[in-house]
C-alpha cells in the first residue's frame, strides 16, 4: 500500500469504458490480483465487449491497473450486480475500487439502479473492506446473506458466496 504522500505525488488513474481489445490485459490483471477467481480470457473479452457500459478500466501510465465488471440484472433492472473488482498493487491505497464503482453508477445505463449487489466469500478481506467503505460513504450498511453455498451450489469445491446488497438510489440521485 502506498503512503498518502506518495499518492499525492503520483498521477491518478484515468477511468474509461473498456473495449474488446482490453480483454487479454484485463485477464492478466485479474490473474495478478489474488484471491480473485480467474475467468477465461474469453470471458473477460466478452465482459469488455458485451457489458462495456457497466464495466470500467482504470489506466495509469498506459497500463491497466483497475477493473470492475458488472451488469444490470436482466430480470431486475434496478440492480447492478458487481461481478469482480481488481486493483493492481501499483494502484492500491488510492480509493480506486470505490471510485470505479461510483463511475459505473453515474452512467446513463444505471439511471434506474436503486441497489448494488455482489457476492463475497467470508475470507476475502479486501472485498469486505471495499464494500463496507463504499456503503459507509453512501450512509448505508450492508445487507448480507448466504447465496451460493459451498455444499448446495459448489459441491464443496468453493467457499460460500455471500450476497451483499447496498441501497444506492438516493445517493446517486443527489450526485447527478
Amino acid at each position: 500500500m502506498q503512503h498518502p504522500r506518495d499518492i499525492a505525488r503520483s498521477s491518478l488513474p484515468s477511468l474509461r469504458v473498456p473495449t474488446a481489445e482490453d480483454g487479454s490485459a484485463i485477464w492478466e490483471l485479474v490473474r495478478s490480483c489474488k484471491p480473485l477467481d480467474e475467468n477465461s480470457m474469453y470471458c473477460n473479452l466478452l465482459q469488455c465487449d458485451h457489458f462495456a457500459d457497466t464495466c470500467v478500466v482504470a489506466e495509469l501510465d498506459g497500463e491497466n491497473v483497475g477493473w470492475v465488471s458488472a451488469y444490470v440484472l436482466p430480470n431486475e433492472p434496478d440492480t447492478l450486480f458487481v461481478w469482480q473488482v481488481a486493483v493492481s498493487d501499483k494502484a492500491r491505497g488510492m480509493g480506486l475500487g470505490g471510485l470505479m464503482l461510483q463511475t459505473i453508477l453515474k452512467r446513463d445505463v444505471c439511471e434506474d439502479v436503486t441497489r448494488m449487489q455482489t457476492t463475497i466469500t467470508g475470507d476475502n478481506d479486501a472485498s469486505w473492506a471495499l464494500f463496507r467503505k463504499f456503503a459507509r460513504r453512501m450512509g448505508r450498511g450492508l445487507d448480507v446473506q448466504p447465496y451460493y453455498t459451498q455444499s448446495l451450489h459448489f459441491n464443496k469445491r468453493h467457499k460460500t458466496e455471500n450476497l451483499v446488497t447496498i441501497k444506492v438510489a438516493e445517493e446517486m440521485a443527489q450526485a447527478a
